[in-house]
């Protein structure tokens, strides 16, 4: 799904160097490359303060400890996204309120967003899924109205943009209160290891998020608050320092990969290739499509592993759906749009190293298959 391998092999002698540098100088832990690369990406997303951590769910949990929500406050977000978004809702003791997502774009739907709102509601978290910026016109208008936090999950989305209708424009995850990121090594902008990145406006919530990534303290060994112990180690900032100048190509370059599949399926009935919404950039962390017709998706999926080409399904079991997250609110079509999603959506190889040869083959065996297996 990724090549990882012939990305690095393009920049190895830089990655390589820079490694060296960070071992050489034995600085590991909040060394100068940990805050030459919050500075470099505080200036490539116009966001006045980020704060680097150990990974993308930790940053999910220190930007919700931030807000200073009690146990039982609601937070409102998606039943089709990956579980860390809700995970850290539950492990602080507040209550995921789920919601369904729009049928084109996966963003959260403002009408059910709205739909959900009750007087213990403080939080909204917008999942950027895929790689596109949800509905953040709506979602902030709404958030203003009823004076609730934004916090946007922005893992899979980095280096996307967002243009309200006001004309502004600003990037993924600078949009809300907070936003959130992960440097997974399969994300558009990742590292080697885990890493993770937390990002903000506000001079108040970055202090605090600082003091409770290290033990809840400003001053060593004075704790004023609950604290965790979250940081980016100096080697991984120091191979996304190599990587970040690279981000928007690598965004091109799989908007490129995305136009080859688009033009590929434009003719198959079958396969909804994914909207692109006209406020929002989209940087392709997934290309997912949605199967319909008499073709079976796990069958196609069976068939293109027979074939050496990788296929995932994201997301096979919708949120609410899974044990931890089971609740008497939710049954069956309680989310229909989401409970569609998860029995027609795969995702196919998505990367910045992908040949046409390779995308040819990729899309070749798709088409081949529905064709010689429609009904």
């Amino acid at each position: 799904m990724v090549d990882l391998l012939s990305q690095y092999n393009k920049i190895k002698s830089q990655v390589d160097k820079a490694i060296l540098d960070v071992v050489e100088s034995s600085a590991y832990i909040n060394g100068p490359e940990v805050k030459s690369f919050q500075q470099e990406l505080e200036d490539y997303l116009k966001v006045k303060h980020v704060i680097p951590c150990a990974n993308g769910t930790d940053a999910l949990q220190i930007a919700m400890m931030a807000l200073g929500l009690k146990p039982g406050d609601e937070v409102i977000t998606a039943t089709f996204t990956y579980v860390a978004t809700a995970e850290v809702i539950a492990l602080l003791g507040l209550k995921p309120v789920l919601v369904d997502v729009d049928v084109d774009t996966f963003g959260l739907n403002p009408d059910q967003v709205r739909a959900a709102i009750t007087p213990k509601t403080k939080a909204i978290v917008p999942v950027h899924l895929f790689g596109q910026c949800a509905n953040m016109d709506a979602i902030m208008e709404i958030a203003q109205e009823h004076k609730l936090f934004v916090v946007e999950d922005t893992a899979q989305a980095i280096g996307a943009s967002y243009t309200f209708k006001n004309g502004e424009t600003k990037m993924a995850g600078t949009m809300g209160d907070i936003g959130t990121t992960s440097f997974f090594p399969s994300k558009n902008l990742g590292c080697y290891g885990d890493g993770g990145a937390i990002f903000t406006n506000s001079d108040h919530l970055a202090s605090e998020m600082r003091m409770i990534a290290n033990h809840g303290q400003s001053v060593r060994y004075y704790h004023d608050r609950i604290g965790v112990n979250s940081r980016l180690d100096s080697i991984q900032a120091a191979i996304l320092r190599c990587k970040l100048p690279h981000l928007d190509a690598y965004c091109d370059a799989r908007r490129a990969a995305a136009d080859f599949y688009d033009k590929a399926f434009a003719e198959v009935p079958e396969i909804k290739t994914p909207v692109r919404d006209a406020q929002s950039t989209h940087v392709f962390h997934q290309y997912t499509l949605q199967l319909s017709g008499a073709v079976g998706r796990d069958a196609l999926v069976d068939y293109l592993q027979t074939q050496e080409i990788p296929c995932m399904i994201y997301y096979p079991v919708a949120l609410h759906m899974q044990t931890a997250y089971r609740d008497d609110r939710y049954t069956d079509g309680s989310f229909p749009v989401t409970e569609s999603l998860v029995q027609s959506v795969f995702s196919l190889p998505m990367h910045t190293e992908l040949t046409n040869e390779q995308l040819t083959k990729i899309t070749t065996a798709v088409v081949d298959f529905i064709k010689n297996n429609r009904k």
